[in-house]
This record gives C-alpha cells, structure tokens and sequence, in this order.
C-alpha cells in the first residue's frame, strides 16, 4: 500500500511490483496519475499473499484477464531460471517479451489450461465468475493443475482487513483480498 504524504488523498493505493531495479522496484499499472518522478511515497507491506511459483513447474501459463500483465511479469525470470516453458494468454497488445514466452489469445485458454501444470491468473474480481467455465472446469471438478490467481479488487481500509469491500467468496467462506490474498488458489474460489 502506498500513498503521498503530501496530497490530500487520505486512501492508499495498491501498488504491484513489476520488477526490480537498483535501489527499488517497478510498479504495475495503474498508479495514481498524480504520482510523478520523484514524488516521495509511504510505503506499507508487502501485504497479503503473493504468488508462489512451484519448483516442479516445468510448462507455466500466465494469465491476464483485466486491463495489464505487468503484474504476471515477475514471474517470467522466475520461471526461466528453472527452464520452464512459459505460455502468456491475454488479448492485450503486449510489449515485446523474451522469445522464450509463447503468447496466446484468451480463446486458446481451454487448451493452455489442459498443457499447463502451473497457471498464474491476473483478473478482477468481477471476472471470478464464469472462469471455471473459461477453463473448461466444470464447478465440482479439481483442477489436474496448480492454479492460484490474483484478484484485483478496491482495498480502501490498507490492508487492516476491516472495512469488507474486497471480500472475495471462497469455499471457507469469505476472504478478505487485503489480507488472505490478493493471491488465492483456484481451487479455494467459488
């Protein structure tokens, strides 16, 4: 959670990292558009849970679903540096990526789902419903792979777990993004 100590904006805003650099990080889009170089920031967190690429994964699938991939990026180094084969699904026009990822519409999902051993999701919340379907996964059926996404959703309070508006619906019952997440595993997402 970050925000400008000096704006009137009392909220935080989430911030992903994208990458490091020396000394810091990238962040993934969106970030506020009043943030310009060199505007200082308070920093909280890391908050919640991040994705935790396997050590088997040898064929991973990388997901976006909402408005940018940056957030999945992380993932591609991780990824190279135990010799996986990496597959990027998303329909966004996307920057030039290592010739090692392969990139694919949404509509191929059903078939990178059924290649991969590893997906990692990035989609709003509003998207939850119906992915299983998108997978080809029918409500009552586990997964025959590992799956965790990252659901974005608002987190006004900070990561204090207490205001309620990115509770997301898991088999347990409700879960707070802010919190629990914002990395969940399929299989716990109704």
């Amino acid at each position: 959670m970050a925000h400008d100590p000096a704006s009137d904006t009392l909220l935080p805003a989430s911030v992903f990292n994208a990458g490091s650099v020396s000394g810091g990080f990238l962040a993934a889009p969106p970030i506020p558009s009043t943030w310009q170089p060199g505007t200082s920031l308070a920093l909280r967190g890391p908050l919640g849970r991040g994705f935790s690429l396997p050590a088997s994964a040898s064929r991973v699938a990388l997901v976006a679903l909402g408005e940018t991939f940056t957030r999945l990026k992380p993932l591609i180094p991780a990824a190279l540096r135990q010799d996986a084969s990496i597959a990027l699904v998303s329909d966004l026009n996307l920057p030039d990526l290592p010739p090692e990822v392969e990139i694919q519409p949404v509509s191929a999902l059903p078939e990178v789902a059924r290649w991969a051993d590893y997906l990692a999701f990035d989609l709003p919340r509003e998207s939850l419903p119906g992915l299983r379907e998108k997978l080809g996964l029918a409500e009552q059926v586990r997964a025959s792979f590992e799956a965790q996404t990252l659901v974005i959703t608002s987190m006004p309070c900070g990561g204090m777990a207490e205001c309620g508006l990115c509770a997301v619906t898991t088999r347990r019952g409700w879960k707070m993004a802010c919190k629990d997440g914002p990395v969940f595993n399929l299989d716990e997402l109704i």
